[in-house]
């Protein structure tokens, strides 16, 4: 099935009003991209009103302002949406452990599950460009010398910049295996992997 592959599946990011909902922040935005065989088939984005005022410090961050969250659809209308969007497909953000929790804690608000398994590209990225010399997602763009025409930390843009940076990794780890298409399970193991282990784990499939 193609959503084993790790070249077909919906990156996504979350622009919020803080670092944890945990401490009652919401999400104001998020943008996705499903990818399919490598290539965009689809886009999702929306602004969400989360019932309460963002900090300027956000607003300057983000460019997302408190006018415009004023006019935009409340979190529950937008979540509700994207779990519709999302299906089961498998999952991709840039430190994944922060946009998990946006979803989980919105899609928990609106009694919605969902099927699909989180990977980091932070993560695969700490082990195959152990040379960078930072692993955020503009610095490994530059490393990797991928156009990037827009502004960092919107969510659709993000996302369409992880997904490149995505496909990027997946190209570099077929070149250095056997395998014409990388499992999404290899991807997983690949994370979990010590930074010293990597080499190993890919040339044992050759």
């Amino acid at each position: 099935m193609t959503q084993h592959c790790a070249d077909s599946l919906i990156v996504l990011d979350f622009e919020t009003t803080g670092l944890s909902p945990d401490m009652g922040d919401r999400a104001i935005e998020i943008g996705a991209v499903r990818l399919a065989k490598g290539e965009v088939v689809e886009r999702f984005q929306a602004l969400m009103n989360p019932g309460k005022r963002v900090s300027s410090f956000i607003e300057n961050y983000t460019g997302i302002t408190n006018q415009m969250l004023s006019k935009a659809a409340p979190c529950n209308e937008v979540m509700d949406q994207f779990a519709t969007f999302m299906g089961n497909s498998n999952l991709v953000a840039h430190n994944a452990c922060f946009d998990k929790r946006f979803l989980d804690a919105e899609l928990r608000r609106i009694a919605r599950p969902y099927s699909g398994t989180f990977a980091c590209s932070l993560l695969v990225a700490r082990r195959l460009y152990q040379h960078a010399p930072n692993h955020k997602l503009g610095s490994l763009i530059a490393y990797k010398n991928i156009p990037s025409p827009g502004d960092f930390h919107r969510a659709l843009f993000d996302s369409e910049m992880t997904a490149k940076l995505w496909m990027t990794m997946l190209h570099d780890i077929t070149l250095q295996t056997t395998q014409p298409h990388v499992p999404f399970a290899l991807i997983q193991k690949l994370a979990k992997t010590p930074k010293g282990g990597v080499t190993k784990l890919l040339s044992s499939l050759r």
